[in-house]
Order: structure tokens, then sequence, then C-alpha cells
């Protein structure tokens, strides 16, 4: 018996680095996985092995019972594919974890296009279709009367929560992660539906070169992310937790600092003198990863 016994449980990008850590401790306290990965490169270049395949394997080989998705989960047919995967496998789905991602990294004078379409669509898109997916299919579970003790549990970075140098779409994204994240759980409580988000930081394929100095591994995250998409988290939702090594941290976001009300128009002179003010009394903003302040 395991924290998520009898649960069926979501791993997009589970085939490598920290989708993999997550769908093993899942397998491991007791969950049917349906681990998806497409099976790309870095960049998102085509790539030519199975690794959710080889995920499944080890989880089969360990006792449990897990199935391969290999669909693109940022297209309508991938994300309704990758829900109905776990219904018709397993008869039901109790949590999703959004993982997927890739990086192309450029300074911003250098950022093509393509380069930042490509990062919103796999990390933004790729998160909102699964979880509108699996969210039409719990609201509907509700209304049908069978309650919920759903869970989402998405994916950002501490790139999309301070900024990181060169890495301007990406931050972009996990920002747009964190938004994503704060509504959806604002919005589907009613259903029974907890949605949070991780900021982890381990060495992965996609870490290990922007930043060498990371000690943590994608295992000490995954007990975080296990506790969250299991019932045991009743009552958490709309939060941001930072996760590294065996350090957990709840991220707090933006909220009202130093203000002045005139009661009146400012004048653009009489605004900046106290927009100084008022900046004199503020927290000082931590440092974006990689500059120089």
């Amino acid at each position: 018996m395991g924290i998520c016994d009898g649960r069926v449980v979501i791993v997009t990008g589970g085939g490598r680095g920290l989708g993999r850590a997550h769908a093993l401790a899942f397998a491991a306290e007791g969950a049917k996985v349906v681990v998806n990965d497409l099976g790309v490169g870095l960049d998102g270049s085509a790539g030519t092995d199975s690794p959710a395949g080889q995920v499944v394997e080890e989880i089969r080989a360990a006792g449990g019972e897990a199935v391969a998705h290999g669909g693109d989960v940022a297209t309508e047919e991938g994300a309704a594919s990758l829900v109905a995967a776990a219904l018709d496998s397993f008869g039901r789905l109790d949590t999703l974890v959004n993982n997927a991602g890739f990086l192309r990294d450029r300074m911003l004078v250098n950022l093509g296009e393509d380069d930042w379409d490509a990062v919103m669509r796999v990390h933004v898109k790729g998160h909102f279709l699964p979880l509108r997916h699996a969210a039409a299919h719990w609201r509907a579970e509700t209304k049908a009367g069978r309650e919920q003790a759903a869970r989402v549990v998405n994916t950002t970075s501490g790139a999309g929560l301070l900024g990181s140098v060169g890495q301007g779409n990406y931050a972009a994204a996990k920002a747009g992660i964190v938004g994503l994240t704060l509504v959806a759980a604002a919005e589907m409580g009613r259903y029974g539906i907890q949605v949070n988000a991780i900021a982890p930081a381990a060495r992965t394929r996609m870490t290990e070169q922007a930043f060498a100095g990371l000690e943590g591994v994608p295992e000490d995250v995954s007990p975080l992310v296990v506790w969250l998409g299991s019932a045991a988290s009743a009552g958490v939702s709309g939060r941001v937790f930072e996760a590294e090594g065996g350090r957990i941290t709840v991220m707090e976001g933006w909220r009202p600092g130093p203000t002045a009300d005139k009661g009146a128009r400012w004048s653009p002179a009489e605004a900046g003198e106290t927009a100084l003010k008022l900046l004199a009394e503020a927290e000082v903003p931590r440092p974006v990863y990689g500059s120089s302040r």
C-alpha cells in the first residue's frame, strides 16, 4: 500500500529526467501510470528512441502497471488521446502531471520567431490542452454525482519566477504556466480539482549545460510531486513550490507593496517622484538568473 494506491496518473514528458523520476515514484507508491513522451531532442527535434516505453518496462518489471503514450500533448488530438489512454487502460484518471518541455536558448536579440513559438507551444499549450481535457472529464464526473479528488501538478521554473538571462522564451513560458495554474485552481476547485505548480531544480539533460552547479537530482523532486498528486494533499491548491535536493520552499508571488494614492491624477513629474519614494521603501528584487547584479 502506498500514498497513491489505486490512483491513475498521467505524466507528460515522462520518458527522461524529471518526468521519468516522477513516473517511477508514483508507481512505487501504488499508482497506475500513463507515461507520455514524444522522444524528442533537447530542442524538440525528432528523436529515434522510445523513452516512454522504456519507463513502462521499468515499472512493470518492478511489479507495477503502466502504459506508454507517444502523442504530442500540444495538439488537440494528442491531449485528447492522452486522457483517453488513461480511461481506456485503467478506467479512471486521478492525477495529471504536466512536465513535458524543451529548450531553445538565445539572447533576446538573437531569438528567432520560430524558437519563441516552439517553446511557448510545448510549454504553455502543452500544459493547457491536457489540463483542459482532464478537467472536462472530471467536471463531467462531478456533475454525474461522482465526487473527485483530482490533482494537477504543473511544472514552472525559477526562470519563470525570477527570469533567466538567455532564456527569454523559456522564462516567459514558465511564467505563463504560473498564471495558468492560479486561474485553473480558482476555476476548478468546485469540481474537486486541485491545481499546483512546482519549480524544480535538478541535474537533467535540460539543465546540465546552463546550470552546471546544480547538485540535486530528479529523484529529489519527485516525493513532493507524488504528495501533491495524492489524495493526502487535500486543501492545497493554487500554490507554487520550489524543490531542490532536500529543500522545499513555498514561493510567494506578486502582492501589493508600498503604495501612494493622491486621490487625483498625477502629473508625470509627480508620478516619477512618488514612484522613486515607493521604490526606496520596497524590497529589493532577487536578481535574474545569470545576471551580474
